[in-house]
């Protein structure tokens, strides 16, 4: 699966001094210098190289500073990152290309553009968002047919949490969740019920999802608005 190969590439953006997070805003990786505005790297895995994998990097080039293709690397080394023809593919296009050995060691076959423009400085905005409201790296990049822990999904647990032994008002909630009063207001995913003015209560929704994800003390004091 693409998740095999998610904490190689991982350890390798982390050695180049970015902060990497997984399945971020659709992408398979999304990796931050400590910079203001900082770069952003995008990359994403296939177990081969192939051309959808070059096809969902043309998708993401516009909001990235880097792009990045990752595979696993052939059993015999005659797999397409030998290619000659789709290793300049990828330089024309301005992507990298990192090769995953069974080891999990990570090879450049081709390095991208110290630059790269930026044509959709929107979704970029959006991806820095995400990525730096995120709480820690809960989803390896690569996940498939699974609910993607968001921010606004990482807030909306604690909520839940925090209403589990009992109502609770929004106003006691904001403190430590201040997206609070929209999540309980909205209740996007069903977990909540208002049992009187400004005061909810959990449903059985919700506490089946504290059950499937079980949380752990988070602080939020830095979070912003977020999205599902």
């Amino acid at each position: 699966m693409e998740t095999a190969l998610y904490l190689p590439v991982k350890r390798f953006l982390e050695k180049l001094g970015f902060t990497v997070k997984g399945e971020v805003g659709g992408c398979d990786l999304v990796a931050l210098s400590d910079g203001d505005p900082p770069v952003v790297v995008i990359g994403e895995l296939k177990l081969s190289f192939n051309l959808e994998l070059i096809l969902q990097a043309v998708d993401r080039a516009g909001a990235a500073d880097e792009v990045w293709l990752a595979a696993k690397m052939s059993a015999r080394g005659k797999g397409r990152e030998n290619d000659a023809r789709y290793r300049n593919l990828c330089r024309r296009l301005g992507f990298g290309m990192l090769a995953v050995t069974n080891t999990g060691d990570v090879e450049i076959m081709v390095k991208p553009p110290t630059t790269a423009p930026r044509r959709d400085p929107k979704k970029r905005s959006r991806l820095i968002s995400e990525h730096r409201r995120r709480k820690g790296d809960p989803v390896l990049g690569g996940s498939t047919r699974t609910p993607i822990m968001t921010a606004y999904r990482q807030q909306a647990l604690a909520c839940a949490a925090a209403l589990v032994e009992g109502p609770r008002r929004v106003r006691d909630l904001k403190p430590d969740i201040p997206d609070a009063p929209k999540i309980l207001l909205y209740n996007v995913y069903g977990w909540f019920d208002r049992a009187e003015r400004g005061i909810y209560v959990l449903t059985d929704a919700g506490r089946a999802a504290l059950k499937r994800w079980p949380q752990q003390p988070i602080d939020f004091s830095a979070a912003g608005d977020s999205v599902p």
